[in-house]
C-alpha cells in the first residue's frame, strides 16, 4: 500500500521531467511558462489575504492585510525568503497577541 501510494504520488512529479527533459522548447513558450509559477503564486496570495474566510473582506479588521503589508514591504525590500518568512510570523504572532 505505501508503495501504490508513493508512486501515485511521485509519478506525476517525474514523468513529465523523464519525458521532457528531451525537447528544446520554443524561447516564446519558455517565457510564456515562466509566468504560470508567480500567476499562481499571486492568485493564491490575494486569495489569502482578501478572503480568509471565503468572501471578500476589505476592512480594518482583516489581520491579513495588516500583516501582509510589513510583509511584502521587507520582500520587496530584501528579496530574501528568510527575512520575508520571518517578519510575516513575527507579524502575525504579535498581532494575535495584540488582538
Amino acid at each position: 500500500m505505501i508503495i501504490c501510494v508513493s508512486a501515485v504520488s511521485l509519478l506525476p512529479r517525474i514523468l513529465p521531467v523523464a519525458l521532457f527533459s528531451r525537447f528544446e522548447f520554443p524561447e516564446l513558450l519558455k517565457r510564456w511558462l515562466s509566468f504560470v509559477a508567480p500567476a499562481v503564486l499571486g492568485g493564491l496570495t490575494a486569495l489569502s489575504v482578501l478572503a480568509p474566510s471565503g468572501s471578500i473582506d476589505i476592512s480594518l479588521q482583516n489581520r491579513y492585510i495588516w500583516v501582509f503589508i510589513p510583509t511584502l514591504l521587507v520582500a520587496v525590500k530584501t528579496r530574501s525568503l528568510f527575512w520575508t518568512l520571518a517578519v510575516g510570523i513575527v507579524s502575525m504572532a504579535l498581532l494575535y497577541h495584540i488582538l
